[in-house]
This record gives structure tokens, sequence and C-alpha cells, in this order.
């Protein structure tokens, strides 16, 4: 087979690294992390700063006796009106669909489309739905990134836009997973980078990653507004698997197959409703995405918050104080954040990863009592099979699992290993979730 320029095979790798284009690539891809995660920085915090106003510091002020279970009501109900306002209206339909699971390929947001996907990550994630800034975040860096490149160079070649392109995604996420070799795995394994190819693309990467993870820390500790990464304060202690642990590894990694399937068919699903009325129906999915959380609180008695939002927040509370839920409670807080979860996916614009954390971190608690099961390791694995469900990305799943309970993930990597092994198989042999057919392909802006 003759190959081309566009083979990969057919570059000569050595060269490239060696040649002075890359070596400055390598230098603006540094220069590139700083100010794209300061961007990334800013939009985390007035994310954040904007759920404490509307859902803790305001109801706070009007009502002495806690928060009303209905609080969330008008505010989802405004959270779609706005987000599908935004879809319907700018260029780029406020970026990719997350119904169709964690994508980064198809190249960065031009520049015309970056405030459709700023906006509408914005009304999605400040005004309670249930999805995580990773996919906006991802696509603003890049975005961000390939303008840079096409203002001083607007004849760069396509190799030169993909590589600063994922520098500035890895710059935007350097933090966001609770280590910036997380987010570049994420992200290259997503892309489906590999050989040779991805130490030309990982190497920037990662140098804006690592300038980014700098520079978060450096604000965190100027404006003590946090560092916006998942991270667990109390880890259970750690304890040595067992053949039981193994087992039931496989058990909970195969059911959480299912588990997946039917988040990604229900959203899937929902699409073609969406397209028929973008606004007023992502609207109506919002309010449903409210009542929901409404419903938790009446029925459990804790806060409604932890049905909304990603779950960044919610995980390490719901860790920390695991011998105050039921089996009964986690179970309902798993089903109320997966109805919510495949309600948000069908219509707004946000990152699938958080959320499918918080469900495989509430699933593994409440398994956490099985024979021979321990809590660390409960957790890890019901985080790793959920994530491998959901993203598809079973190495991502395992490091994310395993790096998240810190020193304790040592000891629960093997049976973690064996869920996402479990769940991934599982996964491949259910039918694939039905989208839209033909005649309900969205037109343009409305995608």
């Amino acid at each position: 087979m003759t190959q081309t320029a566009s083979d990969p095979s057919a570059i000569d790798h050595v060269a490239v690294l060696r040649s002075k284009p890359y070596l400055s690539a390598l230098v603006l891809a540094a220069l590139l992390g700083i100010p794209i995660s300061v961007v990334a920085y800013g939009f985390l915090a007035l994310m954040s700063k904007l759920q404490e106003a509307i859902f803790e510091d305001l109801p706070g002020d009007l009502f002495s006796g806690g928060t009303p279970a209905w609080w969330p009501l008008p505010w989802l109900l405004l959270c779609g009106l706005l987000t599908g306002s935004v879809i319907r209206s700018l260029p780029g339909n406020g970026g990719h669909s997350p119904a169709f699971g964690f994508q980064v390929g198809g190249g960065p947001p031009v520049p015309r489309e970056l405030p459709g996907v700023v906006l509408a990550a914005a009304a999605t994630l400040g005004l309670g739905a249930v999805l995580g800034p990773e996919g906006p975040l991802i696509a603003i860096g890049g975005g961000l990134a390939a303008l840079t490149v096409h203002l001083v160079n607007k004849d760069a070649p396509p190799m030169a836009l993909t590589i600063m392109a994922s520098a500035g995604s890895f710059a935007a996420v350097s933090t966001l997973l609770g280590s910036p070799l997380l987010g570049a795995f994420l992200i290259m394994e997503a892309a489906g980078i590999g050989g040779a190819t991805l130490s030309l693309v990982a190497l920037p990467g990662l140098l804006s990653s690592g300038i980014g993870a700098l520079v978060f820390i450096g604000l965190n500790n100027w404006t003590g507004l946090g560092t916006f990464s998942l991270a667990l304060p109390t880890v259970p202690p750690a304890v040595s698997p067992t053949i039981s642990t193994m087992a039931w590894a496989l058990v909970l990694g195969a059911a959480a197959a299912p588990i997946g399937w039917a988040i990604r068919s229900a959203a899937l699903s929902l699409r073609p409703v969406v397209h028929r009325n973008r606004v007023l129906v992502t609207g109506a999915l919002g309010l449903l995405v409210g009542l929901i959380a409404m419903s938790y609180q009446l029925i459990s008695g804790h806060s409604f918050t932890q049905v909304l939002f990603s779950g960044e927040h919610a995980l390490p509370e719901l860790v920390a104080d695991a011998a105050d839920y039921s089996v009964g409670t986690l179970i309902l807080l798993a089903i109320c954040k997966t109805a919510a979860y495949a309600l948000s996916l069908s219509a707004f614009r946000g990152g699938p990863v958080f959320p499918a954390i918080l469900v495989g971190g509430a699933l593994g608690i409440a398994a956490s009592d099985l024979p021979g099961m321990s809590l660390a390791a409960s957790i890890a694995i019901g985080i790793g099979a959920m994530c491998t469900t959901m993203l598809r990305l079973p190495l991502t799943a395992t490091l994310l699992a395993v790096v998240l309970l810190g020193a304790d993930g040592v000891s629960v990597t093997p049976p973690v290993i064996a869920a996402v092994v479990a769940s991934f198989v599982m996964t491949g042999l259910l039918p694939e979730p039905r989208g839209p057919s033909v005649g309900d392909t969205p037109v343009a802006n409305d995608g």
C-alpha cells in the first residue's frame, strides 16, 4: 500500500521533534497554557459563585427554616429556557451534545461558535442541570488556542492547529479531575491517539497542562476561591482485596452496563422531541430535573443539591458521611441522579464524566456491606464501572477510580480493573442505544 502525507506512519516523527517549528510549538504551548488556564479558572469560579448565590445564599436570606424543596423548580425551568435559546439562536449549537458521549474529535470550535459554547455551558452548569464542566472547557481551551494560532499565522498547517488546539484543551482541564495527567489521558484516549503520533501531540499538551496546573494552584492561593479539582479529602481505610471482592467486582461491573445503557438510551430517545421545539422542550426537561431533585429532598430529607449539578462537590460529602446514609437512601439518590442525568444529556450542554462518578460512588457505598466488600474498594469499583459504561474509555475510568482514592488506590486497583473489564465487555454486548432516525435529524442551529 502506498503511503501518503496524510498517513501518520509516513511522517518522520524524529525529524518533526527536532524541527524548529515543533520546538516553537512547545514554547507557544507553554505560553498558551497561562491565559487559557486563567480563563478556565475564571469560568469555574463564576459557575461556583453562581450556584452558591442561587441555591444557598438567596434562599438562606429569604427563608428562615431552610431551603424549601420546591426552590430548584423555577431555576431549572429558567436553565432550560436559556440553554435552549442559546443553542437555537447562536452559531455552533452550543457545542457537542453530551448525549453522544464524551467527544473531542471534529476539531475545535471556530471563533464565531465560542460565545454559544460559553453561554450554553454557563446556563447549564450555573442553574443546576446535571452535567459537568469538562466538555465545554475542552472546547473553550481548544477554540482559544486555535484562534491564537490563526492570529499568529493564518496559513498554519492542519497538524499545527491540531497540536495547539489539543494543548489548549489540556490546559483548560489541567486540574479538573484531580491530576493534570488524568485530564491529559482522558483527552488522548477519547481522541484515539496512539503510536509515535501520540508523542507529537502529547508533549505540547502535557507541557501546557503542567503550566495550567501551576496557574490553578497560584490563583487559588491568591483568591482563595478553590482549585476546582475533584478530590476526596476523607478516604476510607484501605483493605486488601479478597476473592469475594474480586467476584463482587465482576458482578457490579456487569451490572453497571445496563444502567449506562438505560441512561444513554433515554437521552437519545428524547432528542427527536427536543428538536421539535428546542426552547420549550428544554425548559420542560429542566423543570422535570427540578421535580426529581425536589422529590429526593421530600422523600429522603437530604438536600436537593445532591441530585443537581455535576456531583463534584456532593461526592466528597457523601463519602465522608457514608455511615449516615441508609442503603435505601443511597439507591434513591442513584435513581434520582440517573434520571436527572439522562434528561440533562438529552438537551443541555456539558460533560458526562462527573455525574457518572457520583452515580457510581453512590451505588458503590450502597454495595459496601456485601460480604467480602470494603468501603474503599466498593466506591472505586462503582466509579470505575459507571465511568466505563458511560464514557467507553476503560483506561481513563481505571485511572480515575484509582487516583481518586489517593494512597488507598494501589490496594483497590485489582478489583477496579476487574469491574472495568466486566463493564466494558457487557457494554459491548448490549445493543447500541437507538438515536434519532433520519427523519428526526435536527436542522442547522438546533443540534
